[in-house]
């Protein structure tokens, strides 16, 4: 029904390999539609209820909440796994149980330390050399146009054709995070480059398209693109689409955009999101003047 991605893999091994997974899936499948949830949403809880069907050889209402308290506890412990594994597990675990009527209220997501790290970013030069390292036009295309928006890759990935508007220089982001709307600016560089990139390209609908014409490019296709672009570099950070959304937010600060236009443009719901860039640009402090001085031209 949506695009491939590596989810698929891990639920068509619980549904061949799990007694009534495939059934259950299914189920779990028409409520996450019915409640108009993302397709993110479902590709993340699908899969971390798949790997603990495997895990137990049988689907999650019969297993007991101390079984998966004690699984949870063993993959933040014992593997630790990041919060936001175990968010997607505990939350999938739990829309799974209420579709069976189950107890579900008892399964706790483990203490865990959270971490305060900032993210990687990548230097306006280290970006440049990163957009020209592909052979490929299409990839080298994809990798400006991802910075150029600060676009998640949930959102890069469903980009339509008719979504750039080249007369207001603005690109359409439709059910970005939150199932919002939201416009980001289009570059001009990409508009120079746009018309020869449908031209080579050839896309039918969505601006990035796989191998099959009509249908949108796979996450890990588009993950692929960046991974292999940094092999032919010498970078030595560690970089994914997502650093290239962290150095868009970057060098707009850097460049004295303030963080409430930044904010709009990543589409985050809360400022203090945005205000951790503060602590990864390097903006040289502003001296203070009376505005009394201002009002008088001094």
């Amino acid at each position: 029904m949506w695009g491939k991605t590596d989810f698929y893999g891990i639920v068509a091994q619980a549904q061949d390999m799990v007694p009534g997974f495939k059934e259950g899936y299914r189920k779990f499948e028409q409520q996450v539609v019915l409640r108009g949830l993302s397709k993110g949403l479902l590709e993340n809880y699908g899969r971390n209820v798949a790997h603990l069907s495997l895990h137990f050889g049988r689907c999650p209402e019969t297993v007991s909440v101390e079984e998966i308290n004690c699984y949870l506890y063993h993959k933040a412990v014992d593997e630790k796994i990041c919060e936001s594994y175990m968010k997607h597990t505990v939350f999938g675990v739990r829309m799974w149980l209420r579709m069976y009527g189950k107890e579900e209220a008892a399964i706790r997501i483990p203490v865990m330390k959270k971490s305060h790290t900032l993210p990687e970013v990548l230097s306006k030069r280290e970006c440049k050399e990163l957009f020209k390292a592909p052979k490929s036009f299409k990839h080298r295309f994809f990798l400006a146009f991802a910075y150029s928006t600060g676009m998640r890759l949930s959102e890069l990935r469903f980009v339509k054709i008719n979504d750039i508007d080249t007369e207001r220089m603005q690109v359409r982001i439709r059910q970005g995070k939150g199932k919002k709307d939201r416009y980001v600016v289009l570059s001009q560089y990409i508009k120079t480059k746009l018309p020869s990139y449908l031209e080579s390209c050839k896309p039918e609908i969505y601006l990035f398209e796989g191998n099959t014409p009509g249908h949108e490019m796979c996450e890990r296709s588009m993950q692929n693109i960046i991974i292999e672009a940094m092999k032919k570099t010498g970078i030595k950070k560690q970089a994914s689409l997502h650093t290239l959304r962290h150095s868009f937010a970057t060098h707009l600060l850097e460049d004295g955009v303030d963080l409430y236009t930044i904010q709009n443009l990543l589409g985050h719901n809360q400022i203090r999101t945005t205000i951790m860039y503060l602590h990864i640009a390097q903006v040289l402090p502003k001296t203070a003047k009376s505005p009394l001085d201002t009002l008088y031209n001094f």
